[in-house]
């Protein structure tokens, strides 16, 4: 009689076991699963980011394909249209070589915007573009004392563009027109296919492009030019002008030498020389005066 009770009882005891072996088993099945699954949910999530961000740039590169020709903004009372002619300096100040129209260029607008307090969006708008200007204008000599005399020298007639130039319109301050020649040496080094040179690497005497159009300018000679050209803005805004420091040059870069025609500007604002100088100048000490591409200060290094 016993032996009958135990085989049932043996069977029913590996039953037991066998389904308690499956149950874990699938439950660990399952819990694997889950785990799985939560890296999953987490990369998700990181995709959508970047989707949103890379969504987010390419909104600001579309806005500043639109804004750089559209762009309303005021300058010394001045309204203006559009960006188009200051977009080597600001990529240069922004730090890309980057189309203003990229979503790479909107990244790197983003990065200055938000170390300049502004909201980071990557659009260059009215505001961004306000502060662009006075960083732009901060860099400048930022004074008008005349230069001491004993501190100018007269540079050779064939280092300025006009050959016929006045005798005492070629002076220039000493520190200045040592900086200048330092410079145009490395630029004719730089752009040796896009300059006329002599053998010796120099500019050849008929290049006109980096010759000075304008150095020093005595304030005599500044109030003679606004009676001369009582409506000339330029002359006019030049009533406290940086050229009677001798650290002034207008430098010719393309175009007319001096017009502020936007149509003229955005010429000498596309020349390699204009280009260079926007990479290069600050090198030497030199400094732009945004609004026109020809004049640059020399503040020092």
């Amino acid at each position: 009689m016993r032996k009958l009770v135990l085989i049932p009882s043996a069977a029913i005891s590996l039953l037991s076991c066998l389904t308690a072996y499956f149950l874990l088993a699938d439950s660990d099945i399952y819990a694997q699963r889950a785990r799985v699954a939560g890296p999953n949910v987490k990369q998700t999530a990181s995709v959508s980011k970047v989707d949103a961000r890379a969504s987010s740039r390419s909104r600001a590169g579309i806005r500043n394909s639109s804004l750089r020709g559209s762009l309303s903004w005021t300058f010394s009372g001045k309204r203006q249209t559009g960006w188009n002619i200051y977009v080597p300096l600001i990529s240069q100040t922004i730090g890309t070589d980057s189309g203003p129209d990229s979503n790479e260029f909107a990244v790197a607008l983003s990065r200055w915007q938000q170390k300049s307090g502004l909201e980071p969006t990557g659009v260059l708008d009215a505001g961004t573009m306000e502060i662009f200007t006075k960083y732009w204008q901060s860099q400048r000599l930022g004074r008008f004392s005349p230069s001491p005399n004993d501190s100018l020298l007269s540079a050779p007639i064939v280092e300025f563009f006009d050959g016929t130039r006045s005798p005492d319109l070629l002076q220039i301050e000493q520190q200045t027109y040592a900086a200048y020649k330092k410079m145009i040496a490395a630029a004719a080094r730089d752009l040796k296919h896009e300059l006329k040179l002599t053998a010796g690497g120099e500019l050849a005497p008929d290049e006109k492009f980096l010759r000075l159009v304008s150095a020093y300018r005595s304030p005599e000679y500044q109030d003679a030019l606004r009676r001369k050209q009582p409506r000339a803005g330029r002359v006019a805004l030049a009533k406290h002008s940086p050229h009677s420091t001798g650290h002034a040059l207008d430098i010719y870069v393309g175009g007319e030498p001096v017009k502020t025609l936007d149509s003229n500007r955005l010429i000498q604002v596309q020349t390699p020389v204009y280009r260079w100088l926007v990479k290069n100048a600050a090198r030497f000490g030199f400094y732009p005066y945004f609004y026109e591409p020809w004049p640059w200060e020399y503040v020092g290094k």
